[in-house]
């Protein structure tokens, strides 16, 4: 890095704020009209509020500050229970949710670990962005149960990550690897949808905020160490316009067979 203009000098210090900025639960507020993400055709949540109608337990793994599901409530089912782990997420789930007599089980979510869940325990599992661990969901539905999750494909944002010199961490979390997972735990998949589209980004402090706020991204982002590289990104903005990635997507909902 050379020596910085006073616009570069001040583009540095808006970015270095950025990063201090508060970031609680899953919620991007603060970006409304910076970052636009299109969204694909289909609903996780219309087809989770469907499936919760006819359900009469549910579980909702790694429910972040339990933001979304709380925006479902007309359609819970008798019995809620939802996992999270990460210590500041759980705290607000605990004080959102357990009013509304959720029980909130602390967990640390992965693909290997045992869930502290009986066996068929539940009619619905639901995750959103979370590590599936198929055995397992496997073991705690009820024959006839379903699970719906909607996953960032592994791929997501390859684009923004090469800008930074970084590479998808979990490239193979795709449908074509869960798929054959589900079908040998026993489950039926009734329904696949796989979507790319859009993350767009109106400015560079937009991006600062977004990987501080989603770590595993870009591992060890800060503005000072990333700073020759958020500069090409201005250089970029001002003469394309806004920088544009591509977002993935995809949604399954599995049967457990009768």
């Amino acid at each position: 890095m050379g020596t910085l203009s006073p616009h570069e000098e001040k583009l540095i210090e808006g970015w270095k704020a950025e990063e201090e900025k508060p970031f609680v639960g899953w919620d991007f507020s603060y970006l409304e009209g910076r970052m636009l993400l299109e969204q694909p055709s289909w609903s996780y949540t219309t087809r989770a509020c469907t499936l919760m109608r006819t359900s009469s337990s549910l579980l909702d793994i790694a429910t972040g500050g339990g933001e979304r599901l709380l925006s479902m409530k007309d359609s819970w089912p008798d019995v809620v229970v939802v996992t999270e782990g990460y210590p500041p997420n759980l705290e607000l789930a605990r004080q959102r949710l357990e009013p509304h007599g959720v029980r909130v089980v602390q967990l640390n979510n992965d693909e290997y670990s045992p869930m502290p869940f009986g066996d068929s325990e539940f009619a619905l599992v639901l995750n959103r962005h979370a590590a599936l661990h198929v055995d397992e969901i496997a073991r705690i539905l009820a024959q006839g149960g379903r699970l719906l999750t909607r996953q960032v494909h592994g791929l997501w944002a390859q684009d923004l990550l090469a800008a930074f010199d970084a590479t998808p961490q979990w490239p193979d979390a795709t449908p074509q690897n869960y798929v054959p997972r589900l079908h040998a735990a026993g489950f039926e998949v009734v329904d696949l949808q796989e979507w790319s589209g859009r993350l767009v980004f109106t400015d560079v402090g937009a991006i600062v905020y977004y990987l501080k706020a989603v770590p595993w991204l870009v591992p060890g982002f800060t503005t000072a160490s990333h700073t020759d590289n958020l500069l090409s990104l201005q250089k970029q903005l001002e003469t394309q316009g806004d920088l544009v990635f591509e977002a993935r997507n995809y949604l399954i909902e599995a049967e457990k067979p009768g």
